[in-house]
């Protein structure tokens, strides 16, 4: 039914296979592990629904999402990913020569790639950084512009 069209079976509920089932000409029989009417289980069934004394149950609530867990789902990600990391700088500890603007040294391959996404990283911050600093001074100019 998800093209939002409803088709009523004989029961008044929709019909999942979009066909009228045929219809009994006899009312089926109660299943056996159902309480017959009149019965001390039947009553005991019936004076819990009508107790007052008895607390409402309630639906379950969906959990709300908060600040300390939206930390500790960051804070879980980023340890698999630093185990990740981790492991990948163990496998790889074969010595390379990196040179850069005339320097020249041996480093493990994997601590090279590491130190090499680290400067990428930190070039991203910087710039994005100044661009923070750029809307801010741009948002203060315009509300001083706006109390005069």
């Amino acid at each position: 039914m998800s093209s939002g069209q409803y088709t009523p079976g004989t029961d008044g509920q929709p019909d999942p296979a979009g066909q009228v089932p045929a219809v009994p000409d006899h009312e089926p029989a109660a299943p056996a592990t159902e309480p017959q009417a009149g019965t001390a289980e039947t009553r005991n069934q019936d004076s819990r629904r009508q107790d007052p004394r008895q607390p409402a149950t309630r639906p379950a609530e969906e959990p709300k999402v908060t600040r300390a867990g939206v930390v500790w789902a960051a804070v879980v990600a980023s340890l698999v990913l630093l185990i990740l990391l981790i492991i990948f700088i163990l496998q790889n500890q074969d010595q390379v020569l990196v040179r850069y603007f005339g320097l020249e040294g041996q480093l493990p391959l994997g601590m090279a790639l590491f130190i090499a996404s680290v400067t990428g990283g930190v070039l991203v911050a910087a710039a994005g950084g100044v661009r923070i600093l750029q809307l801010r001074a741009t948002a203060h100019r315009t509300r001083a512009a706006n109390r005069r």
